[in-house]
Order: structure tokens, then sequence, then C-alpha cells
């Protein structure tokens, strides 16, 4: 019997279901990893509205002081590249290179060794 692939969570734009859909359609998720990708998706499609809200819009803003600044949505949206970069790398899929390393969940690094300062 087939397992039934879930749909994206109600309310997805057009960007989060098509990384909903890359994902869900090649690799089956723990429970865990489902909650990850749909912060992702949420976060893909907040990129998308804040790209389009940016669209022809001036990149720098006058603060209540009258200093030019970046535009807040340009910083928000830097930020939730990166939060993107990293829920999709803490979902730990395969690059799709078969000759490449497998991932390593990273471990507690050791304790050094204390060195003498003669």
């Amino acid at each position: 019997m087939e397992e039934k692939i879930p749909g994206p969570p109600p309310g997805t734009g057009p960007a989060g279901r098509k990384l909903w859909a890359s994902v869900v359609t090649d690799f089956g998720l723990d429970p865990h990893e489902e909650l990850l990708l749909v912060q992702a998706v949420r976060c893909a499609d907040r990129l998308d509205a804040m790209a389009e809200a940016l669209t022809g819009a001036s990149l720098t803003v006058a603060n209540r002081h009258g200093d030019q600044v970046s535009h807040p949505l340009l910083v928000e949206s830097r930020q939730q590249s990166a939060l993107l970069a990293k829920l999709l790398a803490s979902l730990r899929l395969p690059s799709g290179d078969e000759d490449a390393r497998p991932q390593r969940r990273g471990a507690a690094r050791g304790a050094y060794g204390v060195r003498s300062l003669s």
C-alpha cells in the first residue's frame, strides 16, 4: 500500500506549496521534521510577500530622526533568508549528489586540555 503524501498547511502560498511538494514527494519525514518543514514553508511565503512589497520601493527610508536607514522589510527579508537556510539545513536533506558524503549530526565538542603558558 502506498503511503499518502500529506498536503501543505492551510493558507500556504505558491512558494510554500512548491517547497512543500519538492520535499514531501521525495522524502519521508518524521513528525519533528515535518514541523521544521512547516516553518520553512511559512518562511518561504513571508519572503515572497516581502519581495513583492519591496518591488519598486526605495531601499532606504527616513527614521524618526530624519536619517536614511535600510528599509525595515529589507532587514527582515535578510533575517528570514537566514532562518530559511537554517530550517532547511536542519531537515538534513541529501543534496542529490550521489558521491557526496552523508551529513553527520554534530555532537557536543569535547573538552580541551589546559596548555601550559611556558
